[in-house]
C-alpha cells in the first residue's frame, strides 16, 4: 500500500514537470482605416480629436442603419460640441476622403512656440484646425487658422502642422 501512494504521488508530481510549452506568435489588431490614422498621426493632437478620428475609423459600415449594398460611397457624419468630420465610405467600409473642423483645441508644441515666438505680446483668443485626408494622396491639408488680439488690434494667421506661417 505505501509503494502504491509513494508511486502516485511521484506520478502526481511529475506528469505536470513533463508539460509542453508551447509559444505563439504575436497577433497585432489593426483597426480596418489604418491608413487614416497613421497618415493623420496626430500624437500632440487634443485628446477630442483623437477620439474622433479613432471612431471615424472603427466605424462599422456594413453593419450600420445606413448600409445598402446598391450604393457605391456613403457619407457619414460625426459631431462631437467642439468639432466634426465628414467621412465618405467606400461599399467595403474603407475610409475613401474626410474634412475635418475643430474648434479651439490644444495646439502642438511647434505651432504653440512658432506663434508666440512671431507674435510676442499677442494673446490667442482662439484657433480652429483644420485636416482634409484622401485615400490616394494622403493628407491633402493639414493646418490651424488663429485670431490674435494685441489691444484693439485683431489678426487671423494660418499656421501648419510644423509651425510654418502660410
Amino acid at each position: 500500500m505505501k509503494k502504491l501512494l509513494l508511486g502516485l504521488l511521484i506520478l502526481g508530481i511529475t506528469t505536470p514537470l513533463m508539460a509542453q510549452d508551447i509559444e505563439l506568435s504575436e497577433v497585432v489588431v489593426r483597426p480596418a482605416n489604418y491608413k487614416y490614422l497613421e497618415s493623420v498621426d496626430n500624437q500632440q493632437a487634443a485628446i477630442p480629436v483623437k477620439l474622433l478620428e479613432q471612431k471615424v475609423a472603427n466605424y462599422d459600415l456594413k453593419h450600420s442603419d445606413i448600409y445598402d449594398d446598391s450604393y457605391d460611397t456613403y457619407t457619414v457624419s460625426f459631431y462631437i460640441p467642439d468639432g466634426k468630420i465628414v467621412a465618405a465610405y467606400d461599399e467595403d467600409g474603407n475610409i475613401i476622403r474626410t474634412i475635418e473642423k475643430f474648434k479651439n483645441t490644444k495646439l502642438p508644441d511647434p505651432v504653440r512656440t512658432a506663434v508666440v515666438e512671431r507674435f510676442p505680446n499677442w494673446e490667442m483668443t482662439e484657433n480652429a484646425f483644420q485636416v482634409t485626408y484622401h485615400d490616394k494622396k494622403g493628407i491633402n491639408h493639414k493646418g490651424y487658422k488663429i485670431t490674435l488680439i494685441n489691444g484693439d488690434q485683431v489678426v487671423k494667421v494660418k499656421v501648419d502642422k510644423d509651425g510654418n506661417f502660410m
